[in-house]
């Protein structure tokens, strides 16, 4: 990565008198799932720009949004991260409590593919297969039960009769959430099982059980980066592992890639919403606080530049899907465009 170009230098004169009565550094809160993207840039922020690192936390995209929402002045974040697109609700929050404009940054895309070694069988998946293969608790014939399926082919007579074992990102992991949401939650409805857990359980005991998954060794949860769920493959040819596409793409001589719901993920897929297992993501700038808080609009460029955002940068190392239209996004952060109405 070349971020020599980024060093910015040391804070103008003329500007010394807005910024003695701001906060120096940037507050960021919200997504959990963009809370590690926006870590890995907030540090090398810190450590190649003239301003102090800025602080980024959790807390989920509905309260960061809300949290940015709540004035304009120090007291305030000025950036709310977030793995889904700002609501109405929250325009409206904010248009009531000052905030008159809103930028929307999309940073790219969330997109995981499923793969197994490159020589081995091909798969072709729905949700409802991996819900079925993972779930603590699977409908059959019409009743709650614990899973017992053993190989693919139990799940689904047109899989490939392979033992299950599967690498899936731990709860650590950015793509934990979109596994998550995209995977077992939509394997869990459309099985039916979501269903008959709400009414087993209640509506909010039901859902969550959705995400219960069998502790009989069939799912591996992997901490680590994509090159501990490869070697996991290396040593287990008849598993499936969850990658990053950026991953799997650099690693096409070792893996096979699965099609979800007939799609096979690509970058075009991903970034269209054709294939299922991807979102994008976006994060909110408070513009007021452009040119107040320091640093605030170096961060943002530098976030959204090639070298960060990039097919080839940090972020895509990490798992983020590059947005093919990243051009469009640096240009209208240099123009400081406010978001216009929701479509």
């Amino acid at each position: 990565m070349t971020i020599a170009k980024f060093v910015a230098p040391a804070l103008a004169v003329a500007a010394a008198a807005t910024a003695a009565e701001a906060r120096d550094q940037i507050q960021i809160a919200g997504s959990s799932t963009v809370l590690p993207y926006a870590t890995i840039v907030a540090e090398a922020f810190g450590e190649n720009f003239d301003f102090p690192t800025p602080v980024v936390e959790g807390g989920g995209s509905g309260a960061g949004r809300k949290k940015l929402c709540e004035g304009v002045g120090e007291n305030t974040i000025d950036i709310a991260n977030s793995s889904s697109r700002i609501k109405q609700s929250d325009i409206d929050l904010c248009i009531q409590n000052g905030v008159a404009e809103v930028m929307e940054v999309r940073i790219g895309y969330d997109g995981i593919v499923f793969a197994s070694d490159v020589k081995g069988a091909e798969f072709a998946f729905t949700p409802a297969d991996w819900y079925n293969a993972l779930a603590a608790e699977v409908l059959k014939d019409g009743a709650l039960v614990p899973n017992t399926a053993k190989t693919w082919a139990d799940v689904n007579p047109a899989l490939p009769a392979q033992d299950i074992l599967a690498f899936i990102p731990g709860t650590k992991h950015g793509t934990r959430e979109v596994f998550d949401v995209k995977v077992l939650e939509a394997g869990c409805k459309a099985s039916g099982a979501e269903a008959a857990l709400v009414s087993a359980k209640g509506e909010e005991d039901g859902q969550k059980a959705c995400l219960a998954l069998r502790t009989d060794g069939a799912s591996v949860d992997i901490d680590g980066d994509y090159t501990e769920t490869l070697a996991r493959l290396d040593a287990n040819g008849g598993a499936i592992g969850v990658f990053g596409l950026s991953f799997y793409q650099n690693n096409t001589d070792k893996l096979r890639v699965a099609t979800m719901d007939g799609v096979t993920p690509s970058v075009e897929t991903i970034a269209s919403g054709d294939y299922p297992v991807s979102r994008p993501l976006y994060f909110y700038v408070k513009k007021a606080h452009l040119g107040v808080i320091p640093g605030l609009k170096d961060y943002i460029e530098f976030f959204v530049s090639d070298d960060m955002a990039g097919p080839d940068g940090p972020l895509a190392d990490y798992g983020l899907v590059s947005d093919p239209d990243l051009a469009a996004t640096q240009e209208a952060v240099a123009a400081e465009t406010p978001m216009g109405p929701l479509e």
